[in-house]
């Protein structure tokens, strides 16, 4: 048995490497919660999760004061057990973005040491369905940028083996988003992927506008076009466009991936490992898709995704949006545009500890 003696906790800020607004927010701060299980063995798991700016001291102090406590003597191969078991006492708080974002942080260093202890990488210790993904970038298609910016960027990026570019979309007036999308149509061609997000910014009729146009543009895909709770508006989106509709970074339980993909109001599931909570449910909502059909195409954490969609069927793309840089030794495996997963054991990060060191923000919380 793996029983847990000690809990370490700690908080790094990394500054984005390119300036990065959507319709509705900047990304000023990834606030990166860190989490290191012990166990008696000697072992240890790391976890983490992130914000895009704010909320990070909120999430220490809910996995200081009530969650890392909970995991002293508990069995770290009972990985199931341990997140229910999380889950429910956090019930008043749940399901919200800060209780998810905790969770993720203790579920990913769970399965980081069952992987160590295992000996076995979290592509196959979780699946096993694949060894590579197709890449698309994000990095270069931000809103405040201008056709010329975009263009080479996807031009870049196309030259180098990805897949794709997505653009952000939503400036005041549709023609803008169209200029900007067209602008890289011409340059890449009819071959290569454009997918678009609008980060929640629109009406339904907006949306219905611009998915019209988006059609002529033959986009891969229309993410978060309006709120991501409003269900019904997405339905009836998706019955009007040929476009796919993505959804799923905004999304934090099971249950609500379940309606939206039972109301038949997306094509494309995009559940993020930290805002569900963590590999536990990430992986029960990536089969359920499967049983629906539907791809999955995660948001950001690239460097935890290429292993986890690497461990089922129905993944089709990673996205490309570097941030762990600054705090690992080495970097995501990209060969002929595509992602690889790590062969060694545990979440495939190579942890800098020396650099994590130097850019906490205060000194470590240790729990026994």
């Amino acid at each position: 048995m793996a029983i847990i003696d000690r809990v370490e906790l700690g908080l790094v800020n990394l500054t984005p490497k390119v300036k990065r607004t959507d319709a509705i927010q900047s990304f000023v701060s990834q606030e990166t919660p860190m989490l290191r299980v012990f166990d008696r063995d000697g072992a240890i798991g790391t976890g983490y999760s992130y914000t895009i700016g704010t909320a990070g001291s909120s999430i220490m102090a809910l996995l200081s004061d009530h969650l890392a406590p909970r995991l002293i003597g508990r069995d770290a191969d009972a990985i199931e057990a341990i997140w229910r078991d999380l889950l429910f006492s956090t019930h008043a708080t749940s399901v919200g973005a800060i209780t998810s974002l905790a969770l993720a942080a203790v579920d990913t260093a769970l399965w980081d040491l069952s992987c160590r202890r295992a000996k076995l990488p979290l592509a196959i210790h979780a699946g096993g369905a694949k060894t590579s993904l197709p890449l698309y970038t994000t990095e270069g298609g931000w809103l405040h940028l201008e056709p010329a910016a975009l263009v080479d960027d996807a031009l870049a990026a196309k030259a180098k083996g990805f897949g794709g570019a997505k653009i952000k979309i939503g400036r005041p007036h549709v023609a803008e988003d169209v200029a900007r999308l067209s602008a890289v149509r011409d340059a890449v061609g009819a071959a290569w992927d454009i997918m678009t997000d609008a980060n929640q910014g629109l009406t339904l009729p907006e949306a219905i506008r611009r998915a019209r146009h988006l059609e002529a543009l033959d986009i891969a895909w229309f993410e978060e076009p309006m709120p991501a709770d409003d269900i019904g508006a997405h339905r009836e989106l998706a019955r009007q466009t040929s476009v796919p509709i993505a959804i799923g970074e905004s999304l934090y339980s099971i249950s609500q991936f379940k309606d939206y993909l039972e109301a038949n109001a997306c094509s494309i599931v995009q559940v993020d490992v930290a805002r569900i909570g963590g590999i536990t449910p990430w992986l029960k909502v990536a089969h359920m898709a499967e049983a629906f059909n539907v791809p999955v195409c995660p948001h950001f954490l690239m460097e935890l995704h290429v292993g986890l969609c690497c461990a089922v069927p129905d993944s089709r793309w990673v996205e490309y949006i570097p941030q762990l840089d600054a705090i690992t030794s080495t970097q995501l495996a990209i060969r002929d545009g595509r992602g690889h997963a790590s062969e060694d054991p545990g979440l495939g990060i190579d942890w800098d500890w020396d650099a994590i060191e130097r850019l906490r923000s205060a000194k470590p919380i240790v729990i026994r």
